[in-house]
């Protein structure tokens, strides 16, 4: 299994706290539906599917550099009661005030930043975002580093949908 996801259980058991907070890992993987995969936590309660990117290019000046990322991955998290929720972790602490930009199939969407991580506005744009990215083949996440770095990280939706029902079900 890609020890990124393994990783990803770190990052998203404490969505909701600071990335500081951030500490231990979970091996409560419940399934995987081609690219995504689906993890689920006791306590608290919580599901989540997460992928990594396919494909990663970053460039600075709009020239291809090398750079050093921690992990890349998109999550979407269900807690009983309440919708997916949409986080992207990009590896790299991004500009401030910037925003990450969000293509599903030619539909843009905007993320808010802090630190690391970022998220849909509310949850009417959760939904809205889910909404295409069950329709979709690709997302790609197109963000600015603190160094200046712009980076463009294409995920695969393929078996999103059958990772979100399933993930869905588990914690609601």
């Amino acid at each position: 299994m890609n020890a990124w996801i393994m990783r990803a259980a770190t990052a998203a058991l404490f969505l909701g706290m600071a990335p500081a907070a951030i500490a231990q890992e979970s091996t409560n993987l419940v399934s995987t539906t081609t690219d995504w995969s689906v993890f689920v936590e006791d306590n608290p309660k919580e599901c989540w599917g997460v992928t990594v990117p396919k494909e990663t290019v970053n460039t600075r000046d709009g020239q291809p550099v090398s750079v050093r990322r921690g992990d890349i991955l998109l999550f979407v998290t269900y807690r009983p009661g309440q919708a997916g929720e949409i986080s992207f972790i990009g590896g790299y602490p991004f500009a401030g005030g910037s925003n990450v930009s969000m293509d599903v199939d030619g539909t843009q969407y905007q993320l808010f930043t802090d630190g690391e991580w970022a998220w849909p506005g509310s949850p009417e744009d959760d939904a809205k975002i889910l909404a295409a990215m069950k329709k979709g083949s690709s997302a790609i996440l197109t963000a600015k580093s603190g160094k200046g770095t712009q980076t463009q990280d294409t995920f695969s939706l393929r078996g999103f949908t059958a990772a979100m029902e399933e993930a869905a079900k588990r914690c609601n």
